[in-house]
Parts: C-alpha cells; structure tokens; sequence
C-alpha cells in the first residue's frame, strides 16, 4: 500500500527561500493541513536496516560514501528514532532540529535530505502558514516540511536482501523430523503410561500400523487397566 510520501509533489532544491519577496516564502508552499500515514515502529525499524543495507550496495570500491552517504543515514536515523510518531505518523521536524538529533551541521542536514529525496528514501512537502505581523497586516511565513518515508520497494536501485537459504539436510541448524505415533508410544509405554500409549497410536488415522497395534494393546491390556 502507498506510504503518505508517495503521493507527495516533486519538488525543486532545498536552498535558502530568497528574500526578496513581500511574504518569502517557498511558492510551492501548502497551507492545507498535511495528513500523515501511521508507521509502526517495527516498520520503521526494519526501514533503517533496509537504509544501511542499501548504502553498502551502493559503495563503490575506493569511495567513502554510497548513494545516502554519511549525512544521509545520520539524517534518516534522526528521523526515525527521535522525531516520528509512529501512531500518527506525523514527521516534521526543523533543520536546525535535525542537525542537533543527528549531530551534524544544518548544510549536512541539507545535504543528507537531498541524498534521501535523491535515491526516494524520502520526501517532503514544504509548508506555511497566516499570520499577523506586528503592524497588523496580514502576512505568510515559512514553516517547518512535513516528511514522508517511502517504502523500499520504491527506492531507486535497491536490491532486497535474498531470502537465507535453508539448512542442508542432516547439517546444524535443520529441524530433525517429529517421532512418529509408534515411537512416541513407545516411549510412554517404557514409563508405564499405557492408556497414554494406546490414545497416541489412536491419533493418526492415516496410520494404519498405529492402529493396528492400538487395537492389539487395547486386547491385551484391557483387562489390566
């Protein structure tokens, strides 16, 4: 199912807003209320493992950095671990927030966000909002984006993990096979459980054995018991 961040525009750079305007704010600013998709913590979680795991397939050999980089995963894990609300799914912290989470300045948090957006980690909407000014007049302002996660399955050139290949058959880790009706009525005829016994080889009907033998325990110790 889409994430809230899929249906999110595309939109432009992350420079400085200029400032030239009367109301300098972003013209693709939103002042409709942003609704935010719930992402359960497990979700997330196994999101940020997805993150790093596609950072590693993207290092190339000799560089530092893969497709998110450094800032990017510093960013990301900000995101996750310190500033979503899993119930509500609401993300929308400032810059100058993120950098003090992730402990790297506010042009790393810029450039970490570009690297997310990029690779469609992540996307945002920019917002704003109505005010008054001191004087009275009515006036816009900037405020904080608000973010959406984007499933892996829409990153772009993300590999999923393969799934483990099962163990060999007889080696550590392989699952050894259940005991059969017989064995286990063995077993709890050696402790002296014989109705035990006999209602265990009556379980399986499919065994025809089993019941054989039920059948022959049942005439032999039905007087005893």
């Amino acid at each position: 199912m889409p994430t809230f961040a899929y249906a999110l525009p595309s939109l432009p750079g992350i420079d400085s807003p200029k400032t030239y305007a009367k109301w300098p704010v972003w013209h693709d600013s939103a002042r409709a209320e942003v609704k935010f998709q719930p992402m359960p913590k497990k979700q997330a979680v196994r999101i940020w493992h997805d993150a790093r795991r596609f950072e590693r397939q993207t290092r190339q050999h000799g560089r530092q950095d893969g497709a998110l980089g450094r800032n990017g995963l510093a960013v990301l894990h900000a995101l996750i671990f310190d500033f979503l609300n899993y119930a509500s799914g609401r993300l929308d912290p400032g810059h100058a927030s993120i950098a003090r989470m992730a402990n790297i300045s506010k042009r790393s948090v810029a450039r970490g966000l570009a690297a997310l957006r990029r690779c469609g980690v992540l996307n945002w909407v920019r917002r704003c909002f109505a005010h008054r000014d001191e004087a009275g007049r009515y006036c816009l302002a900037q405020d904080a984006n608000a973010y959406g996660i984007i499933q892996p399955s829409q990153w772009f050139g993300y590999r999923p993990a393969p799934e483990p290949t099962p163990p060999a058959p007889g080696t550590w880790g392989d699952h050894p096979p259940l005991p059969d009706q017989i064995t286990l009525a063995g077993d709890e005829l050696r402790h002296g459980a014989t109705r035990t016994a006999l209602r265990i080889l009556d379980d399986d009907p499919g065994d025809d054995l089993a019941r054989a033998l039920g059948s022959f325990g049942r005439a032999l110790f039905g007087s005893q018991h």
